[in-house]
């Protein structure tokens, strides 16, 4: 099934999204400063691409400079990323079979407005031994 709603995915809003994020990643790593921002796009188109199967979660390294880095990346892209699930959200919504890709578009918002200190890992891997280990390291 996660197959399936990716490839659907891909086709009404995941590409753009994805060609979204790309253009903001090379326009970020363009400055030395910000290709730790570029970085996180990059990261984020990935998940954006292919989002069904995968969450997020926040790193457990995630400091002070990553809301620092958030702080900077909403106001610099972060909200026109936003805008665009929104955009893309909108339509989805509207036909029966794309209520649950909206509302991955949805899901993805607080990422897009703060990438800094997140991880995307498979949706297997948030079962209770996972956790175990994670709190062990």
């Amino acid at each position: 099934m996660r197959t399936l709603l990716n490839i659907i995915w891909v086709i009404f809003a995941g590409f753009g999204l994805w060609l979204g994020y790309m253009l903001a990643g090379i326009i970020c790593c363009l400055l030395i400063v910000t290709i730790p921002f570029g970085v996180a796009s990059f990261r984020i188109a990935g998940y954006a691409l292919w989002p069904f199967g995968r969450e997020v979660v926040e790193s457990p390294r995630s400091g002070i400079f990553s809301l620092i880095g958030n702080v900077i990346w909403v106001i610099v892209a972060g909200w026109w990323l936003a805008l665009g699930h929104v955009i893309t959200a909108i339509p989805l919504v509207i036909s029966i079979i794309g209520i649950p890709m909206a509302w991955a578009n949805l899901k993805l918002i607080p990422v897009s407005l703060m990438p800094l200190g997140k991880q995307i890992v498979p949706s297997d891997a948030l079962l209770p031994t996972y956790r175990k280990q994670v709190a062990a390291a």
